[in-house]
Formats: C-alpha cells, structure tokens, sequence
C-alpha cells in the first residue's frame, strides 16, 4: 500500500518554489522589413524623447526589435543617420512651402519665416541643423531657391553666392538660439526673464544712459520679434547692395564700346 508525503502538500501551500516555464523569447523584426524610413522613424522618437546623445544604433535596436547591426545595411554610421534624419525633417517643414513669387525679397522672408518656424518645431535638433551641412538634397533645394531669390535681385552670381551664406547664416544662427531659449524649461525662463526685468530697472544711469533712457528692457533672447525685426534690416540692405549692384553694371554696360 502506498502512502503518500505529508510533507508535499504542505510545502506546496508554503508557497515552495516549483518549476516555472521559460520565458518566451523576444520576437526579433523579420531582416526584409526594415528600410531607412522605418529607422529613420524610430531615431526621430529616441532623439525627440531621450536626445540625440541616446541614439545610437544599440538604442536603434532596441527600439525596433531589431538587431543592431542590422542598421548598417541602411547606415554606415551615426553620423550618416544623423545627416539623413535632418534632411528628412526639412524636407517635412519646407516642401511645397518654398515657391517662388514675383517678388524676390518676398521670396526672401518665405525662406527664412520657413527655416525659423522649422527650428522652433524641432528645437531638440536646432545646434546640429545650425552647424552640420547634410549635403543632402533638401539642403542643396533650399540654396537653389535662395540663389534665384538673389539672382532675381540683380546681384552677380559672385555676390549672389556671398549673401547667400550670409543670409542662410543669419537666419540659422537666430533661429537656433530662439529655438534653445524655447527649449528651456519654463520655469526656467520665467525666472531669466524676471532677474533680468529686475536687474535693468537698477541700472545707474551714471553708467548706462543709453540703456536707462531707453525706459524698458531689451526683447528677451526668445523673443520673436527680434527674428522677425533683423529680417527686414537684412532685406532692406540688401535692396540697397542690389541698386548699387544693377547700377554698376548698367554703368559698365554703357562704357564699354559697341563691337
């Protein structure tokens, strides 16, 4: 006759360890669903969520399922996934926005409001936009429609070149710090904004009579009005540098003898 353990049952209400099943294992994304758009996705999530100093391909991974090294059959490096998530986030502000009018200072404020309203949205990206050259099409787009924008003016190809850059820097370099400003928790830019209301109204105007006459505060860093502002003295000088421009060579035009 077989007797049974009195001990099993009791060790089983005691809550004794007992066999568990094994976990399953993770499901791993097939090889051929991936592409660039899919990672090109998931590394505007990582960066927008965690920063752009936590994507890595590991990161890449993890958030897509997938192994690693899989990213480098699309991207050799970060720097390369880097370049192309920036031309694709431009090409997501900018096509259909950058059209020609008849009007080339027009055309001017389209492009900068354009690239200014792109760095406000993606502000987490504004010090890579505003010092990385993607060498991408997007990039080489919008250069093509400034450079028709100053050719348009009157400005030789040389100097069409010239305020090109000096336009596309202008607007990047404001844009950025606005877009860093913005970025900023907001408690934080309260506060900036109050001590520097309160240190300007003790100014001694001993010290600083141009500052204490002026009777307010400057325009805080993120103000957008200083964007908006700088755009038309920059448009407005180069108006005057396209007159000149045209005149000196309708003057050349005139002195040089018929053949």
């Amino acid at each position: 006759m077989t007797t049974s353990d009195p001990t099993s049952s009791t060790a089983d209400e005691l809550g004794a360890p007992q066999a568990s099943a094994a976990p399953a294992p993770k499901q791993r994304r097939k090889r051929d669903s991936l592409n660039r758009e899919v990672i090109l996705e998931a590394a505007e999530a990582i960066a927008s969520r965690d920063g752009l100093e936590k994507l890595t391909f590991q990161s890449l991974g993890a958030e897509l399922q997938a192994h690693p090294t899989s990213m480098y059959r699309h991207f050799k490096d970060k720097d390369e996934l880097v370049r192309a998530l920036l031309d694709s986030l431009r090409d997501r502000s900018y096509l259909g926005s950058l059209v020609h009018t008849d009007d080339w200072r027009e055309d001017l404020r389209i492009a900068g409001r354009v690239v200014h309203d792109h760095y406000l949205r993606y502000q987490q990206f504004a010090q890579q936009m505003a010092a990385r050259t993607t060498r991408l099409p997007r990039e080489f787009a919008n250069m093509e429609f400034l450079l028709q924008a100053l050719l348009a003016a009157g400005f030789s190809p040389d100097d069409a070149l010239r305020y090109q850059r000096v336009f596309g820097n202008y607007v990047r370099a404001l844009s950025s710090i606005e877009a860093a400003s913005h970025a900023l928790p907001a408690e934080m830019q309260a506060e900036d904004e109050l001590a520097w209301r309160m240190q300007f109204e003790r100014l001694d105007p001993e010290d600083f009579p141009a500052l204490t006459a002026a009777g307010r505060p400057f325009l805080g860093i993120g103000d957008t009005q200083t964007f908006d502002t700088g755009l038309e003295v920059l448009i407005k000088g180069l108006e005057a540098l396209a007159a000149e421009s045209r005149e000196a060579a309708a003057n050349r035009t005139t002195a040089d003898p018929p053949q």
